[in-house]
Protein backbone atom coordinates (compact mmCIF):
# COMPACT_ATOMS: atom_id res chain seq x y z
CA UNK A 1 0.00 0.00 0.00
CA UNK A 2 1.35 3.72 -0.62
CA UNK A 3 0.29 6.74 0.36
CA UNK A 4 0.68 10.05 -2.09
CA UNK A 5 -0.36 13.39 -1.35
CA UNK A 6 -1.50 15.79 -4.30
CA UNK A 7 -0.96 19.03 -3.86
CA UNK A 8 -2.27 22.29 -5.36
CA UNK A 9 0.09 24.94 -6.05
CA UNK A 10 -2.32 27.48 -6.85
CA UNK A 11 -4.67 26.76 -4.85
CA UNK A 12 -2.72 25.49 -1.24
CA UNK A 13 -5.22 22.26 -0.99
CA UNK A 14 -4.01 19.26 -1.03
CA UNK A 15 -5.43 15.65 -1.25
CA UNK A 16 -4.13 11.80 -0.53
CA UNK A 17 -4.43 9.08 -3.31
CA UNK A 18 -3.74 5.49 -1.55
CA UNK A 19 -3.63 2.65 -3.46
CA UNK A 20 -4.93 0.02 -0.66
CA UNK A 21 -3.43 -3.64 -0.56
CA UNK A 22 -7.00 -4.52 -1.34
CA UNK A 23 -6.85 -3.31 -5.10
CA UNK A 24 -9.31 -0.10 -4.02
CA UNK A 25 -8.08 3.19 -4.78
CA UNK A 26 -8.95 5.34 -2.27
CA UNK A 27 -8.97 9.21 -2.17
CA UNK A 28 -9.23 11.06 1.26
CA UNK A 29 -9.86 14.91 1.04
CA UNK A 30 -9.61 16.73 4.71
CA UNK A 31 -10.80 20.00 5.21
CA UNK A 32 -9.70 21.85 8.24
CA UNK A 33 -12.61 23.35 9.96
CA UNK A 34 -15.42 21.59 8.61
CA UNK A 35 -17.86 19.62 11.06
CA UNK A 36 -19.47 17.40 8.23
CA UNK A 37 -17.95 14.23 6.08
CA UNK A 38 -18.97 12.86 2.58
CA UNK A 39 -18.27 9.52 1.46
CA UNK A 40 -18.36 8.35 -2.84
CA UNK A 41 -17.90 5.01 -3.25
CA UNK A 42 -18.15 4.51 -7.53
CA UNK A 43 -17.51 1.95 -9.82
CA UNK A 44 -16.78 2.27 -13.65
CA UNK A 45 -20.05 0.49 -14.54
CA UNK A 46 -22.98 2.70 -16.30
CA UNK A 47 -25.88 2.52 -18.24
CA UNK A 48 -24.10 1.98 -21.25
CA UNK A 49 -21.72 -1.07 -20.34
CA UNK A 50 -24.25 -3.70 -21.85
CA UNK A 51 -21.60 -5.48 -23.97
CA UNK A 52 -18.24 -6.58 -22.73
CA UNK A 53 -15.95 -9.67 -22.02
CA UNK A 54 -13.66 -10.44 -19.59
CA UNK A 55 -9.65 -11.07 -19.29
CA UNK A 56 -10.27 -11.83 -23.52
CA UNK A 57 -13.06 -14.49 -23.02
CA UNK A 58 -16.22 -14.69 -24.90
CA UNK A 59 -18.48 -10.87 -25.66
CA UNK A 60 -21.30 -11.05 -23.25
CA UNK A 61 -23.88 -8.91 -23.97
CA UNK A 62 -26.88 -8.48 -21.17
CA UNK A 63 -30.22 -6.30 -20.70
CA UNK A 64 -30.68 -2.33 -21.33
CA UNK A 65 -30.80 -0.68 -17.18
CA UNK A 66 -29.36 -3.59 -15.71
CA UNK A 67 -26.79 -1.02 -13.93
CA UNK A 68 -29.79 0.88 -12.35
CA UNK A 69 -31.50 -1.99 -11.21
CA UNK A 70 -28.42 -3.58 -9.61
CA UNK A 71 -27.58 0.11 -7.60
CA UNK A 72 -31.57 -0.30 -6.60
CA UNK A 73 -31.14 -4.19 -5.72
CA UNK A 74 -27.47 -4.01 -3.58
CA UNK A 75 -29.04 -1.89 -0.70
CA UNK A 76 -31.32 -5.09 -0.08
CA UNK A 77 -29.80 -7.93 2.52
CA UNK A 78 -31.03 -10.89 4.19
CA UNK A 79 -31.10 -8.85 7.32
CA UNK A 80 -32.94 -5.80 6.42
CA UNK A 81 -31.58 -2.90 3.99
CA UNK A 82 -28.84 -0.69 4.40
CA UNK A 83 -31.37 2.86 4.89
CA UNK A 84 -32.40 0.77 7.83
CA UNK A 85 -28.81 0.90 9.08
CA UNK A 86 -27.82 4.18 8.02
CA UNK A 87 -31.06 5.65 10.27
CA UNK A 88 -29.03 4.41 13.66
CA UNK A 89 -25.96 6.43 12.54
CA UNK A 90 -28.03 9.40 11.46
CA UNK A 91 -26.19 9.44 8.15
CA UNK A 92 -28.00 10.75 4.60
CA UNK A 93 -27.40 7.83 2.30
CA UNK A 94 -28.09 7.59 -1.64
CA UNK A 95 -27.02 6.07 -4.62
CA UNK A 96 -27.05 6.85 -8.50
CA UNK A 97 -25.89 5.29 -11.96
CA UNK A 98 -25.47 7.45 -14.69
CA UNK A 99 -23.97 6.35 -18.24
CA UNK A 100 -20.33 5.34 -17.29
CA UNK A 101 -20.63 5.08 -13.46
CA UNK A 102 -22.56 3.76 -10.68
CA UNK A 103 -22.09 5.50 -6.80
CA UNK A 104 -23.14 5.33 -3.32
CA UNK A 105 -22.50 8.30 -0.47
CA UNK A 106 -23.65 9.57 2.63
CA UNK A 107 -22.84 12.54 4.55
CA UNK A 108 -22.88 12.53 8.07
CA UNK A 109 -22.02 15.19 11.06
CA UNK A 110 -21.55 12.40 13.65
CA UNK A 111 -20.61 8.66 13.42
CA UNK A 112 -18.64 8.63 10.32
CA UNK A 113 -16.74 5.45 10.90
CA UNK A 114 -20.01 3.59 11.35
CA UNK A 115 -21.25 4.77 8.41
CA UNK A 116 -18.34 4.13 6.65
CA UNK A 117 -18.54 0.35 7.61
CA UNK A 118 -21.79 0.31 6.29
CA UNK A 119 -21.16 1.76 3.07
CA UNK A 120 -18.29 -0.68 2.41
CA UNK A 121 -20.03 -3.46 3.89
CA UNK A 122 -23.16 -3.90 1.71
CA UNK A 123 -21.84 -2.82 -1.37
CA UNK A 124 -19.52 -5.37 -1.33
CA UNK A 125 -22.22 -7.74 0.12
CA UNK A 126 -24.98 -8.87 -2.33
CA UNK A 127 -27.37 -10.29 -1.75
CA UNK A 128 -30.25 -11.15 -4.77
CA UNK A 129 -33.34 -14.06 -5.11
CA UNK A 130 -35.97 -14.67 -7.79
CA UNK A 131 -38.40 -13.05 -5.60
CA UNK A 132 -36.88 -10.18 -4.21
CA UNK A 133 -35.54 -9.19 -8.03
CA UNK A 134 -39.25 -9.99 -9.59
CA UNK A 135 -40.39 -7.64 -7.08
CA UNK A 136 -38.17 -4.74 -7.89
CA UNK A 137 -39.56 -4.98 -11.48
CA UNK A 138 -42.27 -3.51 -10.96
CA UNK A 139 -41.17 -0.67 -8.82
CA UNK A 140 -38.31 0.15 -11.79
CA UNK A 141 -41.14 -0.42 -14.11
CA UNK A 142 -43.12 2.50 -12.32
CA UNK A 143 -40.19 4.47 -12.32
CA UNK A 144 -39.91 4.23 -15.63
CA UNK A 145 -42.93 5.21 -16.01
CA UNK A 146 -42.33 8.57 -14.01
CA UNK A 147 -39.67 9.41 -16.11
CA UNK A 148 -41.39 9.03 -19.78
CA UNK A 149 -43.89 11.28 -18.30
CA UNK A 150 -41.08 14.09 -17.34
CA UNK A 151 -40.74 16.79 -20.29
CA UNK A 152 -36.99 17.22 -19.36
CA UNK A 153 -36.23 14.05 -19.42
CA UNK A 154 -38.14 13.25 -22.69
CA UNK A 155 -36.35 15.97 -24.73
CA UNK A 156 -32.97 15.19 -23.50
CA UNK A 157 -33.52 11.72 -24.48
CA UNK A 158 -35.43 12.25 -27.45
CA UNK A 159 -32.13 14.04 -28.81
CA UNK A 160 -29.81 11.72 -27.61
CA UNK A 161 -31.50 9.38 -29.77
CA UNK A 162 -31.43 11.96 -32.49
CA UNK A 163 -27.98 12.36 -32.14
CA UNK A 164 -26.46 8.81 -31.93
CA UNK A 165 -27.85 5.94 -34.04
CA UNK A 166 -25.58 2.96 -32.57
CA UNK A 167 -23.90 4.15 -29.12
CA UNK A 168 -26.01 2.94 -26.21
CA UNK A 169 -26.28 6.44 -24.57
CA UNK A 170 -29.15 6.87 -26.53
CA UNK A 171 -31.22 4.05 -24.30
CA UNK A 172 -32.38 5.38 -21.30
CA UNK A 173 -30.38 4.44 -18.16
CA UNK A 174 -32.97 3.17 -16.10
CA UNK A 175 -33.97 0.73 -19.60
CA UNK A 176 -37.16 -0.11 -20.84
CA UNK A 177 -40.12 -2.25 -19.34
CA UNK A 178 -39.55 -4.55 -21.57
CA UNK A 179 -35.18 -5.11 -20.87
CA UNK A 180 -35.92 -4.93 -17.48
CA UNK A 181 -38.18 -8.17 -17.28
CA UNK A 182 -35.62 -9.65 -19.11
CA UNK A 183 -33.35 -9.39 -15.54
CA UNK A 184 -32.36 -12.33 -13.46
CA UNK A 185 -30.79 -12.98 -10.30
CA UNK A 186 -27.92 -14.55 -12.17
CA UNK A 187 -27.47 -12.02 -14.37
CA UNK A 188 -27.17 -9.39 -11.66
CA UNK A 189 -24.56 -11.48 -9.95
CA UNK A 190 -23.41 -11.70 -13.03
CA UNK A 191 -22.36 -7.97 -14.11
CA UNK A 192 -21.69 -7.47 -10.38
CA UNK A 193 -19.03 -10.44 -10.04
CA UNK A 194 -17.16 -8.81 -13.03
CA UNK A 195 -17.46 -4.80 -12.76
CA UNK A 196 -18.01 -4.32 -8.68
CA UNK A 197 -14.33 -6.05 -8.34
CA UNK A 198 -12.64 -3.24 -5.60
CA UNK A 199 -9.53 -2.61 -8.87
CA UNK A 200 -11.99 -1.13 -11.08
CA UNK A 201 -13.94 0.89 -8.30
CA UNK A 202 -12.59 4.16 -6.13
CA UNK A 203 -13.38 5.68 -2.91
CA UNK A 204 -13.23 9.42 -1.62
CA UNK A 205 -13.66 10.70 1.66
CA UNK A 206 -13.69 14.62 2.66
CA UNK A 207 -14.65 16.77 4.98
CA UNK A 208 -13.56 15.80 8.39
CA UNK A 209 -11.92 12.97 7.97
CA UNK A 210 -8.44 11.67 8.74
CA UNK A 211 -6.44 9.29 6.35
CA UNK A 212 -5.67 7.04 9.18
CA UNK A 213 -9.24 6.89 10.61
CA UNK A 214 -10.58 5.98 7.28
CA UNK A 215 -7.73 3.04 6.35
CA UNK A 216 -8.78 1.56 9.64
CA UNK A 217 -12.18 1.21 8.40
CA UNK A 218 -10.95 0.39 4.86
CA UNK A 219 -8.26 -2.31 6.34
CA UNK A 220 -11.05 -3.79 8.21
CA UNK A 221 -14.36 -3.75 5.78
CA UNK A 222 -12.49 -4.36 2.61
CA UNK A 223 -11.88 -7.82 0.82
CA UNK A 224 -9.35 -8.05 -1.64
CA UNK A 225 -10.09 -9.35 -4.83
CA UNK A 226 -8.17 -10.78 -7.80
CA UNK A 227 -7.41 -8.22 -10.95
CA UNK A 228 -9.26 -8.89 -14.34
CA UNK A 229 -8.89 -7.10 -17.46
CA UNK A 230 -12.58 -5.97 -18.54
CA UNK A 231 -12.96 -4.94 -22.62
CA UNK A 232 -16.17 -2.84 -23.08
CA UNK A 233 -17.65 -3.12 -26.74
CA UNK A 234 -19.73 -0.29 -28.30
CA UNK A 235 -20.64 -0.63 -32.05
CA UNK A 236 -18.60 2.26 -34.50
CA UNK A 237 -21.10 5.12 -34.58
CA UNK A 238 -20.96 7.21 -37.45
CA UNK A 239 -19.88 11.16 -36.82
CA UNK A 240 -22.98 12.12 -37.95
CA UNK A 241 -26.60 12.92 -36.35
CA UNK A 242 -28.98 9.98 -36.81
CA UNK A 243 -31.54 13.06 -37.39
CA UNK A 244 -32.13 16.66 -37.26
CA UNK A 245 -35.34 17.36 -35.42
CA UNK A 246 -37.57 15.15 -33.07
CA UNK A 247 -40.82 16.49 -31.59
CA UNK A 248 -43.09 15.16 -29.25
CA UNK A 249 -46.22 16.59 -27.97
CA UNK A 250 -46.54 16.95 -23.85
CA UNK A 251 -48.60 18.90 -21.87
CA UNK A 252 -46.28 21.86 -21.35
CA UNK A 253 -46.65 25.19 -20.46
CA UNK A 254 -43.87 26.41 -22.58
CA UNK A 255 -42.07 24.41 -25.14
CA UNK A 256 -38.90 23.13 -24.12
CA UNK A 257 -36.10 22.56 -26.34
CA UNK A 258 -32.33 20.80 -26.61
CA UNK A 259 -29.85 21.49 -29.59
CA UNK A 260 -27.30 18.96 -29.14
CA UNK A 261 -24.17 19.34 -31.48
CA UNK A 262 -22.85 15.94 -31.77
CA UNK A 263 -18.49 15.90 -31.67
CA UNK A 264 -16.10 13.29 -32.14
CA UNK A 265 -15.59 11.36 -29.57
CA UNK A 266 -12.59 9.22 -30.08
CA UNK A 267 -11.04 9.27 -26.66
CA UNK A 268 -12.49 11.35 -23.33
CA UNK A 269 -11.51 14.49 -22.98
CA UNK A 270 -8.05 15.47 -21.11
CA UNK A 271 -7.64 18.13 -18.35
CA UNK A 272 -6.38 20.22 -21.09
CA UNK A 273 -9.47 19.68 -23.38
CA UNK A 274 -11.95 20.12 -20.87
CA UNK A 275 -10.51 23.19 -19.95
CA UNK A 276 -10.07 25.16 -23.24
CA UNK A 277 -14.35 23.86 -23.50
CA UNK A 278 -15.21 25.14 -20.43
CA UNK A 279 -13.74 28.23 -21.27
CA UNK A 280 -14.95 28.72 -25.01
CA UNK A 281 -18.77 27.27 -23.73
CA UNK A 282 -19.04 30.19 -20.93
CA UNK A 283 -17.95 32.36 -24.06
CA UNK A 284 -20.24 31.63 -26.15
CA UNK A 285 -23.49 30.92 -24.09
CA UNK A 286 -22.66 32.02 -19.93
CA UNK A 287 -25.52 35.08 -18.95
CA UNK A 288 -22.69 37.42 -19.57
CA UNK A 289 -22.29 36.23 -23.60
CA UNK A 290 -23.54 38.21 -26.27
CA UNK A 291 -25.78 35.29 -27.47
CA UNK A 292 -27.69 35.31 -24.23
CA UNK A 293 -28.58 38.91 -24.54
CA UNK A 294 -29.25 38.51 -27.79
CA UNK A 295 -31.51 35.39 -26.95
CA UNK A 296 -33.59 36.89 -24.32
CA UNK A 297 -33.59 40.42 -26.15
CA UNK A 298 -36.04 38.40 -29.38
CA UNK A 299 -37.98 37.06 -25.77
CA UNK A 300 -36.96 33.18 -26.83
CA UNK A 301 -35.35 32.10 -23.76
CA UNK A 302 -35.87 32.81 -20.40
CA UNK A 303 -33.30 31.93 -17.61
CA UNK A 304 -33.75 28.23 -17.69
CA UNK A 305 -31.16 28.46 -20.66
CA UNK A 306 -28.41 25.85 -19.67
CA UNK A 307 -25.54 24.77 -21.76
CA UNK A 308 -23.43 21.82 -21.17
CA UNK A 309 -20.71 19.32 -22.33
CA UNK A 310 -21.70 16.33 -22.54
CA UNK A 311 -19.13 13.40 -22.76
CA UNK A 312 -17.78 10.02 -21.67
CA UNK A 313 -16.24 6.86 -23.71
CA UNK A 314 -17.08 6.87 -27.40
CA UNK A 315 -19.71 9.74 -27.18
CA UNK A 316 -19.35 13.71 -26.60
CA UNK A 317 -21.59 16.61 -27.60
CA UNK A 318 -22.33 20.23 -26.37
CA UNK A 319 -26.47 20.84 -25.61
CA UNK A 320 -28.07 24.07 -25.48
CA UNK A 321 -31.33 24.09 -23.81
CA UNK A 322 -34.07 25.73 -22.01
CA UNK A 323 -37.71 26.78 -22.20
CA UNK A 324 -38.66 28.84 -25.81
CA UNK A 325 -41.78 30.36 -27.56
CA UNK A 326 -39.94 29.22 -30.30
CA UNK A 327 -37.88 27.15 -30.10
CA UNK A 328 -36.52 26.44 -33.70
CA UNK A 329 -36.17 29.90 -33.86
CA UNK A 330 -33.99 29.95 -30.83
CA UNK A 331 -31.78 26.94 -31.80
CA UNK A 332 -31.66 28.92 -35.45
CA UNK A 333 -30.23 31.78 -33.88
CA UNK A 334 -27.73 29.91 -31.82
CA UNK A 335 -26.31 28.18 -35.02
CA UNK A 336 -25.82 31.38 -36.71
CA UNK A 337 -24.41 32.98 -33.69
CA UNK A 338 -21.66 30.36 -33.78
CA UNK A 339 -21.37 30.20 -37.66
CA UNK A 340 -20.72 33.78 -36.87
CA UNK A 341 -17.88 33.95 -34.38
CA UNK A 342 -16.32 30.46 -36.33
CA UNK A 343 -16.01 33.26 -39.25
CA UNK A 344 -15.28 36.31 -37.21
CA UNK A 345 -12.98 34.96 -34.23
CA UNK A 346 -13.67 35.66 -30.49
CA UNK A 347 -13.10 38.68 -28.32
CA UNK A 348 -9.78 38.84 -26.20
CA UNK A 349 -11.91 40.47 -23.70
CA UNK A 350 -14.93 37.86 -23.70
CA UNK A 351 -11.93 35.22 -23.19
CA UNK A 352 -10.45 37.27 -20.21
CA UNK A 353 -13.76 37.34 -18.35
CA UNK A 354 -14.81 33.67 -19.12
CA UNK A 355 -11.95 32.65 -17.77
CA UNK A 356 -11.53 33.91 -14.70
CA UNK A 357 -15.14 32.96 -13.97
CA UNK A 358 -14.18 29.30 -15.01
CA UNK A 359 -11.38 29.48 -12.86
CA UNK A 360 -13.36 30.86 -9.85
CA UNK A 361 -15.55 28.47 -10.27
CA UNK A 362 -13.63 25.57 -10.17
CA UNK A 363 -12.09 27.16 -7.37
CA UNK A 364 -15.14 27.91 -5.07
CA UNK A 365 -16.17 24.13 -5.66
CA UNK A 366 -13.12 23.25 -3.47
CA UNK A 367 -15.37 24.26 -0.39
CA UNK A 368 -17.66 21.25 -1.20
CA UNK A 369 -17.70 18.07 0.36
CA UNK A 370 -19.92 16.51 -2.19
CA UNK A 371 -18.41 18.55 -5.24
CA UNK A 372 -14.84 17.34 -4.07
CA UNK A 373 -15.85 14.01 -3.61
CA UNK A 374 -17.96 14.03 -7.21
CA UNK A 375 -15.43 15.35 -9.31
CA UNK A 376 -12.27 13.01 -7.93
CA UNK A 377 -14.56 9.70 -8.74
CA UNK A 378 -15.23 11.39 -12.20
CA UNK A 379 -11.71 12.27 -13.47
CA UNK A 380 -10.20 9.38 -11.35
CA UNK A 381 -12.60 7.14 -13.64
CA UNK A 382 -11.19 9.44 -17.08
CA UNK A 383 -7.65 9.52 -16.23
CA UNK A 384 -7.45 12.58 -15.54
CA UNK A 385 -7.11 14.69 -12.07
CA UNK A 386 -8.84 17.96 -10.26
CA UNK A 387 -6.20 19.87 -9.62
CA UNK A 388 -4.71 19.28 -12.78
CA UNK A 389 -7.95 20.72 -14.34
CA UNK A 390 -7.66 23.94 -12.53
CA UNK A 391 -4.02 24.61 -13.54
CA UNK A 392 -5.06 24.15 -16.93
CA UNK A 393 -7.74 26.83 -16.88
CA UNK A 394 -5.07 28.91 -15.47
CA UNK A 395 -2.58 28.42 -18.24
CA UNK A 396 -5.13 28.39 -20.89
CA UNK A 397 -4.72 31.19 -23.78
CA UNK A 398 -6.85 32.71 -26.10
CA UNK A 399 -5.14 30.79 -28.85
CA UNK A 400 -5.94 27.62 -27.04
CA UNK A 401 -9.97 28.64 -26.62
CA UNK A 402 -9.90 30.05 -30.57
CA UNK A 403 -8.31 26.58 -32.05
CA UNK A 404 -10.44 24.54 -29.79
CA UNK A 405 -13.60 26.40 -31.60
CA UNK A 406 -12.65 25.36 -34.65
CA UNK A 407 -12.38 21.88 -34.20
CA UNK A 408 -16.18 21.39 -32.51
CA UNK A 409 -19.57 23.17 -33.06
CA UNK A 410 -20.03 22.14 -36.35
CA UNK A 411 -23.36 23.46 -37.03
CA UNK A 412 -24.31 20.72 -39.56
CA UNK A 413 -24.24 18.16 -37.01
CA UNK A 414 -26.76 19.31 -34.73
CA UNK A 415 -30.31 17.25 -33.41
CA UNK A 416 -32.65 19.64 -32.37
CA UNK A 417 -35.33 17.96 -29.90
CA UNK A 418 -38.66 19.70 -28.81
CA UNK A 419 -41.42 19.17 -26.96
CA UNK A 420 -44.49 21.49 -26.99
CA UNK A 421 -48.41 21.65 -26.44
CA UNK A 422 -50.10 19.58 -28.59
CA UNK A 423 -51.97 21.62 -31.14
CA UNK A 424 -56.06 22.20 -30.94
Amino acid sequence: MDITEIKSELTGDSYYKINHSSGLVIYVYPKEGYKSAYALFGTKYGSINTAFSVDGGEKITVPDGIAHYLEHKLFESEDGDAFERYAKTGANANAYTSFEKTCYLFSCTDNFEQSLEILLDFVQDPYFTAQTVQKEQGIIGQEIKMYDDSPEWRVMFNMLEGMYKNHPVRIDIAGTVESIAEITAEKLYQVYNVFYNLNNMALCVSGNVTVDGVLKIADKMLKPCEKHEITNYFEEEPYEVNTEFVEQTFPVSMPMFNLGFKERADKTLDEKSLAQTDILLYMLASDTSTLYRSLMDANLINSSFSYELFEGPGYCSVIFGGESRAPKQAAEMIKQYISKVKKEGLKKEDFEIAKKAVYGDAVSSLNSVSSVSNAIIDYHFNGNNLFNYIDEVSKATFDDVSKRLSQMLDVCNCTLSVVKEPQE
